[in-house]
C-alpha cells in the first residue's frame, strides 16, 4: 500500500473531470447569459432531472459493473458475463424509466419545462445515452482503464460546450437547443472512445444473476435516494416558489453549481475508489483496506472545510461574476450553507462506496434514508423559500455521514464479507491484488 491516499487512477480520471467540469461550467454560463435568469430556470430543472435519473437509476450499473469486472480480474477471471448481465438490467431500466416520463410528459411540461416540448426531448434522450455511457464506464474503471475513462469524460465536456458556444454566436434563445446539449454530447464521446477500446469484454466463467442483480437492487434503492436527496432541491424550489417567484430556481441552481464544484471533482476519486477497495477487500486485505479508507476522508473533510469557508466568504461575488449581475438573489448564508452540504454529502458518499465494496449494499441504501427522511422533515419545519431548501439538505447530509459512518464500523467488524467468499471459491482465487 502506497503512501498516496488517493486510489490508483484518481489522477487519469482527475484530468477529464476537471476539463469536463470546467466546461460544464463554461455552458451553464453560455446558458444562462444567452437565456436570461427566467428561461434558465427551466434549462436547470431538465438537468437536475436528467441527473437525478441518470446517476439514480443507471449509475449503479457502472458501479457494479466496476466491482464485478474488478473483483474477477483481482482474481484472474474475465468480466465480460457481467457486463452483458448489466446491460440487459440497464435496457430494462430505461426502458421502465422512458414510460414513465411518458405517462408524465404533460405535468412535468406545464410545471417543470414552461411548456418547452425540447426539453422533454432532451429528458427522453438522455436516458438511453447516459445507460451506454456508465456502462462504458465500469468497463474500463473495472478493466483500469482510466486514461479512456478520462477521454470519455473531458470529450463530453469539450463537445458540449463547443456547441453551446456556436448556438451562443449564432443568437439561439431557445431553451429547448440548450436542452438537447446535454445529452447528444455523451453519445458523440461515447462511440469515439469505444471505437478505439480492444479486449474490453474478456470472457470469464458465467454470470449467474445473483452476481449482479441481488447486489444491484439495493445498490439501485441507494443511488436512487442519494441522487433524490442531492437533486431535489432545485425542482422543490420551483414547485414553491410563489407567483413572481419562479426564475428564483435558476439562480438556486447556479449556486449549487458554484458551491458543488469539491463535489464534482470528486468523481474522479469515487470511480477509481470502488475498484482499489473492492480489489482490497476481495483479496481480504483488510487492514490496506482501513488505511487507505481513513486517508482518503482525511482529504475530503480537508477540501470540504476550504470550500465551506471559501462560499461564506465570497460566494455571491463568484456567483455574479460567473452568472451575470442578474444572479444576485443568493446572500454569503445561502452560498454557505449550500457548500457545507455539499461537503457533507460528499463524505457520505465516500464512506457508502466503502460500504458497497465490503458487500454493504443494504446499509449503504440505509444511510440514504436517514438523509432524505431528516431532509424532509428539515425543510418541512423551516421557514423562507431558500433558508429552508437550503438547512434542510444541510441537517439531511450531517445525518447521512453520521448513519453512514456507524453502518461502516458495524460492516467492518465482520471482516472479510460473505458476499465475496463464493466468489473466490467459484472462481479459483490466489489471493493476489492486482492494482487497477
Amino acid at each position: 500500500m502506497s503512501g498516496n491516499p488517493l486510489p490508483e487512477g484518481t489522477l487519469a480520471v482527475g484530468a477529464g473531470l476537471v476539463i469536463q467540469g470546467l466546461t460544464a461550467y463554461v455552458f451553464f454560463v453560455v446558458a444562462a447569459r444567452a437565456l436570461g435568469p427566467e428561461k434558465y430556470s427551466s434549462l436547470s430543472v431538465l438537468w437536475t432531472l436528467v441527473f437525478f435519473a441518470a446517476p439514480g437509476f443507471l449509475f449503479p450499473l457502472e458501479q457494479e459493473v466496476t466491482r464485478g469486472v474488478s473483483s474477477r480480474r483481482a482474481v484472474g477471471a474475465g468480466g465480460g458475463p457481467v457486463m452483458r448481465r448489466a446491460a440487459v438490467l440497464g435496457g430494462a431500466l430505461v426502458l421502465g424509466l422512458v414510460v414513465i416520463t411518458l405517462a408524465l410528459s404533460r405535468p412535468i411540461l406545464d410545471h417543470l419545462f414552461d411548456g418547452q416540448v425540447l426539453l422533454l426531448v432532451g429528458l427522453l434522450v438522455s436516458l438511453p445515452a447516459y445507460a451506454g455511457v456508465y456502462l462504458a464506464r465500469g468497463a474500463l474503471s473495472g478493466r483500469g482503464r482510466f486514461g479512456s475513462y478520462g477521454t470519455l469524460l473531458w470529450g463530453e465536456g469539450a463537445l458540449r460546450i463547443v456547441a453551446a458556444v456556436v448556438l451562443a454566436l449564432l443568437g439561439v434563445r431557445s431553451t429547448g437547443a440548450y436542452g438537447l446539449l446535454i445529452a447528444v454530447p455523451a453519445i458523440v464521446a461515447l462511440v469515439v472512445v469505444l471505437a478505439r477500446e480492444r479486449g474490453l469484454v474478456e470472457p470469464g466463467a458465467p454470470a449467474p444473476w445473483s452476481e449482479l442483480s441481488g447486489a444491484l437492487g439495493w445498490l439501485l434503492l441507494g443511488a436512487v435516494l442519494a441522487q433524490g436527496f442531492v437533486n431535489a432541491s432545485v425542482p422543490l424550489v420551483k414547485v414553491l416558489a410563489a407567483e413572481g417567484e419562479e426564475a428564483i430556481a435558476g439562480q438556486f441552481q447556479a449556486g449549487l453549481i458554484i458551491t458543488r464544484v469539491p463535489l464534482f471533482l470528486f468523481q474522479a476519486v469515487q470511480a477509481s475508489l470502488l475498484p482499489k477497495l473492492a480489489a482490497l477487500a476481495a483479496a481480504g486485505l483488510v487492514a490496506d483496506f482501513r488505511t487507505g479508507l481513513r486517508r482518503l476522508v482525511v482529504v475530503v473533510v480537508g477540501i470540504g472545510i476550504c470550500a465551506t469557508v471559501g462560499a461564506f466568504a465570497v460566494g455571491p461575488l463568484v456567483l455574479r461574476l460567473a452568472f451575470g449581475s442578474g444572479f444576485d438573489k443568493l446572500g454569503n448564508a445561502d452560498l454557505g450553507y449550500l457548500a457545507l452540504a455539499s461537503a457533507a454529502f460528499m463524505l457520505a458518499q465516500a464512506l457508502s462506496q466503502a460500504l458497497i465494496a465490503l458487500s454493504g449494499h443494504a446499509k449503504a441504501a440505509l444511510g440514504w434514508v436517514v438523509a432524505i427522511a431528516v431532509f424532509i422533515v428539515g425543510t418541512a419545519l423551516g421557514r423562507g423559500l431558500l433558508p429552508r431548501v437550503e438547512l434542510g439538505l444541510v441537517a439531511g447530509s450531517i445525518a447521512g455521514v453520521v448513519a453512514m459512518a456507524l453502518l461502516l464500523r458495524g460492516q467492518m467488524t465482520g471482516g472479510l464479507p460473505d458476499g465475496v467468499e463464493p466468489l473466490l471459491r467459484e472462481l479459483g482465487a490466489d489471493g493476489e491484488v492486482i492494482e487497477p
